[in-house]
């Protein structure tokens, strides 16, 4: 790459979730390595290392789901109160703006000062074209009236 990307900084109570999930993690390990020499030496210690392994393992799942829902909650407050683009309702970067992005092929951008035209909503329900008449009817004409 041409120019060094750095990446963002965490916020903070995802940092936080993530240290506890590396505590818990260290723990769950310590259990481990603990219930298996005690399994070796034939110790009285293997069952409470046990019962730490099966509370290490859930309480490492529990963070790795708080992590999950951190990060969610950390995104979703970046991005602002109903709103899916991650800027609105932020403040304009500093520096330079981009260029525009070019529109479909053939169309030309709109000249500058001139708002681009809104796409058109779409309607709901959808409109169907209308059932075909019943069969042995023809298409209807206009009755005419003669005096």
């Amino acid at each position: 790459m041409s120019s060094a990307r750095r990446r963002r900084r965490l916020p903070d109570e995802v940092r936080t979730t993530v240290v506890r999930a590396v505590l818990c993690l260290a723990f769950t390990l310590v259990g481990i390595v603990l219930a298996a020499l005690s399994s070796y030496a034939d110790s009285w210690l293997m069952t409470p290392a046990l019962m730490a392994m099966g509370l290490g393992v859930f309480g490492t799942m529990w963070c790795l789901l708080e992590i999950l829902i951190s990060r969610q909650v950390a995104a979703q407050r970046m991005r602002g109160p109903d709103s899916a683009s991650p800027m609105a309702g932020s403040r304009a970067p500093a520096g330079p703006r981009p260029a525009p992005r070019p529109g479909p092929p053939g169309t030309a951008p709109p000249p500058a000062g001139q708002p681009r035209p809104q796409a058109r909503a779409a309607t709901y329900p959808p409109v169907y074209p209308p059932p075909h008449p019943p069969a042995g009817h023809g298409p209807r004409q206009p009755e005419v009236t003669t005096r």
